[in-house]
């Protein structure tokens, strides 16, 4: 198989969205095509994969997970392997993540692990959710795949090459997207008392959103309401009839998230009538927490005190959003962040992960399954 440095910037130059991951699909097929098939077979579900590769004496079955979508984000790396798909760019590491479970796979298939091994390449992370579809489909028409234990990593540009962070417990935030429209009556900016004005409908709503976490949510918990984005009106001299905010919403516990989203409900029901409009709110994706268990997460912490390069470390939790809390909810595992050291940080237009992680992922996650 080609060198794992060269496979990594293939991918990244065909980033795709999520259940729109067609070429990535293919190009994967076609080099797990390439390894030794003995005890190896090849499923798909939409616009993943799934290998299971057979072990010589099994008593259980072990699963990785790989994400495999981009994002869509207009790429400023400069750099000659640069996305050939304008407007998307693989911007949270997930190049890299295919890349090493790739590695992983090849060695696996050459040479037969004790245990069976379930690899899953993940579509749709970034959204919509490729998770808790795919769990569903396996739990219907394919249990015979669903591992024993399961484990999968992200890239962290913070940390130095080799650094292996993780933590019993929770590790990533319960998340979900949230999605306001406003609709009012537009008109001349003359005759304000004529319309409706959804510009100003949209300011005091975020001002008001700002007061959940800080007045709403037990100051011994933790939230984060964030509106990221604003649209409203189309010229300067019409009151905007419409106007839109795009944000997130992160919690450590389910229960807060429930709260949150009560407040949030209850405050767009204010502003419907304060300001006599009509408001929707689309919640859009929720991806539930990443809750490590406690047994995988020392696994994984004491595996890498003994491997050659490794820096384990016990990080603190994060209000980072994952889907594989959904696999989490299930099955025990453990996620764990690995060092990109990278200037720009995740879902950066310049991020460029440092390559050297890529053969030390590959031969860490190799030999930490055969470990099991």
């Amino acid at each position: 198989m080609d060198t794992l440095v060269q496979i990594r910037r293939e991918l990244h130059q065909i980033p795709e969205l999520g259940f729109q991951e067609f070429k990535t699909q293919k190009y994967l097929l076609d080099k797990i095509s390439l390894f030794p098939q003995d005890h190896i077979s090849v499923t798909t579900w939409e616009t993943g994969i799934v290998v299971k590769i057979e072990g010589s004496h099994p008593s259980k079955t072990i699963g990785w997970r790989s994400d495999i979508d981009g994002l869509p984000i207009i790429e400023e790396t400069g750099l000659p392997f640069s996305s050939t798909h304008e407007g998307n760019m693989h911007a949270c590491g997930h190049d890299c993540h295919m890349t090493i479970a790739l590695g992983m796979v090849e060695s696996l298939a050459k040479n037969q692990p004790t245990q069976n091994v379930v690899v899953y390449f993940q579509p749709a992370e970034e959204g919509p959710g490729g998770a808790e579809p795919m769990l569903n489909w396996l739990k219907a028409e394919r249990p015979d795949l669903i591992p024993d234990e399961i484990y999968a990593l992200h890239i962290a540009p913070e940390y130095p090459v080799g650094t292996i962070a993780t933590r019993p417990g929770l590790l990533f935030a319960n998340t979900s997207e949230l999605f306001i429209d406003l609709k009012g009556l537009g008109g001349h900016a003359a005759y304000p008392h004529k319309t409706r004005d959804m510009t100003v409908a949209a300011a005091n709503l975020i001002m008001q959103l700002q007061t959940i976490v800080s007045r709403n949510i037990n100051p011994m918990d933790s939230a984060v309401v964030t509106i990221g984005k604003l649209t409203s009106g189309t010229v300067q001299n019409i009151i905007a009839e419409n106007a839109r905010l795009e944000g997130t919403i992160r919690t450590l516990n389910a229960e807060a998230m429930a709260d949150v989203k009560k407040r949030i409900d209850a405050i767009c029901s204010g502003i419907e009538a304060s300001f006599e409009c009509d408001l929707h709110i689309d919640y859009g994706s929720m991806y539930y927490e990443v809750n490590n268990d406690s047994v995988c997460a020392k696994k994984l912490l004491s595996f890498a005190e003994t491997f050659g390069g490794a820096n384990p470390y016990e990080c603190p939790a994060a209000m980072t959003g994952e889907d594989f809390g959904y696999f989490l909810r299930d099955i025990p595992g453990a996620m764990f962040w690995t060092g990109a050291n990278c200037e720009y940080g995740l879902h950066h237009a310049k991020i460029n992960p440092d390559e050297e992680l890529l053969s030390f992922n590959a031969n860490f996650v190799e030999q930490f399954i055969r470990s099991l």
